[in-house]
Formats: C-alpha cells, sequence, structure tokens
C-alpha cells in the first residue's frame, strides 16, 4: 500500500479504520433510533444561524458602498426566509451605495436546471435585464470581459461539502480571475452540510480536474469561506488583495445534524434533500462504476443498482453491507428503472442506503464500502467514457474517473488488488492529518470545544490576507 508524502499545500489527513476526523462532534438526542425509527433531525424550531448574505445586508453594507457587484450564484442563494441574494441586493442598492451589475452562473446555471454537465450559455436575464455570464461553458474561468462592468465578485452559493462538487471550484477560478484583473473577492459564508468532518484522500495534483483542482480532501470540512481564505494563503499563485468573507454569527457545525434549521434548496438537480447532500461525498463514488448511483430515480445517491444484480443478488448485497459494522446506516434490498443516465430502461436491483443516524455515519466510509461490495458484485465494472473521450480504465497506467473522483489511483489500485477498504482508509491518514493542520489556520468560527484553537482575525466582513503562501494552479484555465 502506497502512502504519497504530503506536499506544500497539497497536505492531508485521516482516521484510520473509522475514515473520518471528527471536530468538536457534539451529542444527538436520539442518536439510538435504529432504521424502524423516523429521522432524528429538524428537531429546531428555526434557523440556528445568521447567514452571510444577512449578516451583509444588515452590518456590512460599506462593503460594497461605491462599487459595481458582480454576483455568483445559484438557487441556493437564498436568506433564510428563501428570498434570493440577487433580489436582495438590487433591493439595497440605494441603501449600500453600489450597483449590481453582472450575474455569474455555475454548473446546472442561475436557475439550477441544468443537467450534470451540460454547457450553460450567457444570456440576458429577463427579470433583471442583467447580462449572466456563464461559469460553465465556453470557459470556467471569467474572462477579462466577462469582468470589465464590474469592481467586487460576491460568491454566495450552498456547498455540500466534496471536492468533486464544482462550485468550490468555480469560486477558485473566480478568486485567480479576481487576482488577475485587479477586482475584489467577498464570499457570503453558508455552512456545511456535513459539519467540519474531514476525511478522503488529499488530491494528488497529478489527477487535478473540475472536479478536484487542489490538493483538499474528498470530504473537506469547511465552509465556502474558510475554504476561499485557504485557497487565498495556499493555492493561488497571486492572492486577491481585498478579499473578504462575511461570516455568519452563531454557526456550530454540530448543528447540521438539524441542518441547521434552514430549509433546504438543491443545490443541483441530483441533491434533492439534505440527506441526499450527507450521502453524496461518498456514494458520489458510484459515478465511477457503471451501475446506477440513482439519476433518474427519486433517490439519486441513496440508491444504487445495476440491471445485471437479481432479487438474490440484491438481498445478498444488504446483508453483506449491513454486516460491515458501518455506523448510522441501513441498507434495504430495493430494485428501480432509472429514466436516464447509466442503466437507463433496465430493472435494476441494489440497495437503498437508510440514512439513520447522522451524527454517526461517516459517509466516505461507508461509500467506499459500498463501491467495493459493488464493484466486485458480477457484472458491475468501471465505468468508461465518461467526459473524457475515449477514456478506458483498464490498465495501472490509465487515468480512472475512480481516480478523478477519489483524487488518488491508490484507491482504484488497491480495490483491484482486493485490498479492505477499512486498510485503504487507514493509508491516508498521515496526509489528511497534515491538511487538517494547515486548515486549522483558516477556521473562522470560535469553538471552545477545539483545545488551543484560535481566530483572532476580527468579525464579520473584516478584510484580512490569509496566512500561508501561494502555490502554483494547475494550467486549468478552460
Amino acid at each position: 500500500m502506497t502512502v504519497r508524502k504530503p506536499s506544500r499545500g497539497g497536505v492531508a489527513v485521516a482516521l484510520a479504520l473509522s475514515g473520518a476526523l471528527t471536530l468538536g462532534a457534539g451529542t444527538l438526542a436520539g442518536a439510538d433510533r435504529g432504521p424502524g425509527h423516523g429521522p432524528p433531525w429538524h428537531e429546531e424550531d428555526g434557523p440556528t444561524v445568521e447567514l452571510g448574505v444577512e449578516v451583509l445586508l444588515e452590518d456590512q453594507l460599506d462593503l460594497l458602498d461605491g462599487k459595481r457587484v458582480g454576483l455568483i450564484t445559484n438557487p441556493t442563494g437564498v436568506d433564510s426566509e428563501l428570498t434570493h441574494t440577487m433580489d436582495l441586493l438590487v433591493e439595497h442598492e440605494d441603501e449600500g451605495g453600489y450597483e449590481l451589475t453582472a450575474l455569474y452562473a455555475p454548473e446546472h446555471g442561475i436557475l439550477g436546471g441544468a443537467p450534470a454537465g451540460a454547457n450553460v450559455p450567457n444570456y440576458v436575464d429577463p427579470r433583471t435585464g442583467l447580462t449572466v455570464w456563464s461559469l460553465y461553458g465556453a470557459t470556467q474561468r471569467p474572462t477579462e470581459e466577462m469582468l470589465e462592468d464590474v469592481d467586487v465578485l460576491v460568491f454566495d452559493i450552498q456547498d455540500i461539502g466534496a471536492r468533486f462538487y464544482t462550485y468550490i471550484w468555480t469560486m477558485y477560478y473566480a478568486m485567480d480571475a479576481a487576482a488577475e484583473y485587479g477586482k475584489d473577492f467577498i464570499v457570503l459564508d453558508r455552512p456545511n452540510p456535513l459539519g467540519d468532518r474531514m476525511d478522503g484522500p488529499v488530491l494528488d495534483p497529478a489527477l487535478s480536474s473540475f472536479v478536484g483542482l487542489r490538493e483538499i480532501p474528498m470530504q473537506h470540512g469547511l465552509t465556502v469561506g474558510e475554504l476561499a481564505a485557504l485557497f487565498n494563503g495556499e493555492f493561488l499563485e497571486e492572492p486577491v488583495d481585498n478579499f473578504h468573507v462575511v461570516e455568519m454569527d452563531g454557526y456550530d457545525p454540530d448543528d447540521f445534524v438539524e441542518g441547521y434549521g434552514l430549509e433546504w434548496v438543491p443545490p443541483s438537480p441530483n441533491i434533492p434533500t439534505l440527506e441526499t447532500a450527507w450521502a453524496y461525498v461518498g456514494t458520489g463514488l458510484i459515478e465511477s462504476l457503471d451501475a446506477s448511483e440513482g439519476r433518474g430515480t427519486t433517490m439519486p445517491f441513496l440508491w444504487i443498482g445495476h440491471g445485471d444484480i437479481d432479487e438474490v443478488a440484491a438481498y445478498n448485497l444488504a446483508e453483506d453491507l449491513n454486516s460491515r459494522g458501518l455506523e448510522g446506516v441501513h441498507f434495504r434490498p430495493m430494485f428501480a428503472n432509472p429514466t436516464t443516465s447509466k442503466q437507463a430502461g433496465r430493472l435494476s436491483g441494489g440497495v437503498q442506503v437508510h440514512i439513520t443516524d447522522p451524527e454517526a455515519y461517516v459517509p466516505v466510509r461507508t461509500g467506499l464500502h459500498v463501491l467495493q461490495a459493488f464493484y466486485d458484485t458480477e457484472g458491475v465494472d468501471w465505468r468508461e467514457g465518461t467526459i473524457y473521450p475515449n477514456q478506458q480504465c483498464e490498465t495501472e497506467a490509465d487515468t480512472c474517473w475512480i481516480d478523478r473522483l477519489s483524487g488518488d489511483k491508490d484507491v482504484r489500485l488497491q480495490l483491484e488488488a482486493g485490498v479492505h477498504p477499512d486498510e485503504i482508509i487507514a493509508g491516508w491518514a498521515e496526509e489528511l492529518a497534515a491538511f487538517n493542520e494547515v486548515a486549522e489556520d483558516y477556521r473562522l468560527y470560535e469553538d471552545d470545544r477545539r483545545p488551543g484553537h484560535g481566530h483572532g482575525r476580527g468579525g464579520p466582513g473584516d478584510g484580512w490576507t490569509p496566512p500561508g503562501h501561494g502555490g502554483t494552479p494547475p494550467g486549468h484555465r478552460g
């Protein structure tokens, strides 16, 4: 088993057999509920956190005073009453002395309805008359033309804590362009639906792509504001000079088990529920197989199946996975007939993932076990083709989709060699711990449960250039 030496910025971390580094985990009331009980979340009334956009409008509008503002957003850019940030910024223009002059669309578009991987066009928004520039089409990085009418870029999108979820890389490229063209950059911070737990291998730079540009773990454990601060301090060759995070008020990462008391707005078509977001960072690995990860069903990333799996095999898979001691989850044999994507039109056997205790649930460990169980099932193999033409997955030298998603070829090679998933997990502990050490310098929220955890960087919206030094980003300026 090969363990890479952590690189400077490419750092990293793990926990041997448990598979997750839990930072300041609390105790969930009702955590002993089994699969026959109702979900133990959403027990709090109302939001437990004030979002970055709300803090901006209440206390920090001076950040925008006199500036032309470009907003990078999608349907998740809302306040706790579900009013969109675009509308809020337009409403407060006179009060704040700024003008909203452009909009920028990530994957799935401003409206959130474009399929995964589909190009998003430029167009004029009919409600505001503003140009919507695509950051998921001809380019993924803002051009000089796209930024000529703005002084500051504002990022307000809900991330879901997974390295291979592309919105954080839209933010990375936008920050890179802001630095090059002398624009300010503001992040309106939002909670991480997975809390502050980190897990998974740290990306090997040789596998850099838009599902993982820089050396962070699969489950990064940071808010988008914290992640942006880390990008600015560790990875950008030229940091953004005037960089701000408008911090949340009252953020406690342990509140992820309650969804922070917020309504869930799907960040993309196949993340329809909070439970899907909890599972995605692990079961998203099923994208690398020719089995269905649930696209084209009502349970994306919570059901996995294949047309060659019959009733007996489905029951055997569920029994096998339930015997592995995976925390906070129960597997039920289930059949579905996907209407699109892999296995479309085939009645497919598999398992449904029931998250019975979100606090105990370890998504990356669970996902790796599910991946191994299906990969070892007759008729199931690695997916080929995907977004890379003529991509094959037959030899060690090939770069497969599982390599891009996991960020480490060793994961695939060890699975193919029959190495137990928990042994694979143990192999990334050292690099995960190294990443966590670097990330501590960029955490923004006080938590007395973390001994020795200091911040000292000012309150919400204070301008600061994070500690650290710039790295050289890979040549992905698409």
